[in-house]
């Protein structure tokens, strides 16, 4: 019998068929809604396997209902939204997909720097709205990129990518990270410096560090009062790496110039969000790796993670930490 997995959003057909070849399948099959957590429960009694997205909470009450599932493959880099140690108490795989997003993250994340900057959704609103009546000297008036300083926090694989780009901008690279990169410093010529200084010597400020018990609120009203008054916060890492009350403190009585944001600590946000309401912010719907090649790219590694452990081999990509032999062997027996 091949085993049983939930996919619990509609997926391109393509990458179904490829998960049809080795499992049996049910599918949530609206494609942008989440499924039910109801629904959840239900269909994760019974299964081998578990295929499922950031929107989904993987918690111990959860996975109490699981009786048989033996891997969860997360179509996402990050995996906050899993109780990883819930799961490896009970021998249940976590696999990721890291590496295939890396360039389209890059560049969304340079793209939402130069829009910030340069306040190009604010001025396509003005002209649409019948506003752009004549030139004016400093009319929507934005930030230089070229020859800026840049800190990034976070130097993992999408942070090395964006210092390429801004590399290409003649800007002045610095990061912190928990540990140096000798070796990335001499080819980016890239700059170490403690958190502290990085925030009051950055004119863009970029998060890219994941979430953790560490990182929550790594930005907050202390953070932020560091940095120049003249700076650009640019977060697309996750949301709750920010204090979204200090930042529209912040940004509302001018303590720094602008936000771009791709994350939010609750998604979808609020309409009302606070955030929302002011020029200064662009904001965005987590689509850091949202282009067609690589969302495909996302799908396609994490069936081939969830078939390889419900074939008892090891996949590339787990997150469990520790992860031992016994788990792929319990998947043969």
């Amino acid at each position: 019998m091949k085993p049983k997995v939930y996919i619990t959003r509609k997926l391109p057909s393509e990458v179904v068929y490829e998960i049809e070849q080795h499992c049996d399948i049910n599918m949530w099959e609206e494609e942008d809604v989440p499924v039910p957590q109801e629904v959840l429960e239900e269909n994760i009694k019974d299964i081998d396997g578990l295929y499922c997205l950031l929107t989904e909470t993987i918690d111990d009450s959860l996975l109490q209902k699981a009786t048989k599932l033996k891997v969860i493959s997360n179509m996402a880099v990050g995996f906050n939204n899993i109780d990883v140690e819930a799961a490896t108490k009970r021998g249940i795989a976590v696999l990721n997909t890291p590496g295939v997003l890396t360039e389209t993250t890059a560049d969304l994340t340079f793209a939402l720097l130069m829009a910030t900057a340069r306040r190009l959704f604010e001025a396509e609103f003005f002209l649409r709205d019948g506003n752009w009546k004549t030139w004016s000297p400093m009319l929507l008036t934005g930030q230089d990129i070229h020859g800026a300083t840049i800190g990034i926090v976070g130097l993992g694989r999408i942070g090395e990518a964006v210092a390429r780009r801004a590399k290409g901008f003649g800007m002045k690279i610095l990061y912190h990270n928990r540990s140096r990169k000798p070796d990335v410093e001499r080819e980016l010529d890239v700059e170490y410096v403690e958190f502290d200084d990085l925030l009051r010597k950055s004119d863009y400020v970029v998060l890219l560090t994941p979430y953790t018990h560490e990182t929550k609120n790594l930005i907050s009203s202390r953070e932020l009062a560091l940095m120049k008054k003249t700076s650009i916060l640019i977060n697309t890492s996750r949301g709750g790496i920010v204090n979204e009350a200090a930042l529209y403190d912040s940004l509302q009585s001018g303590v720094i110039w602008g936000a771009g944001l791709d994350v939010f600590e609750e998604e979808p946000v609020s309409l009302d969000h606070p955030l929302l309401q002011l020029p200064q912010v662009v904001a965005l719907p987590h689509i850091g790796s949202a282009s067609i090649q690589t969302r495909l790219k996302m799908a396609r590694l994490a069936t081939d993670n969830l078939v390889q452990l419900l074939k008892g081999k090891k996949p590339e990509y787990i997150v469990n930490p520790n992860f031992s032999e016994n788990i792929t062997e319990s998947v043969k027996e």
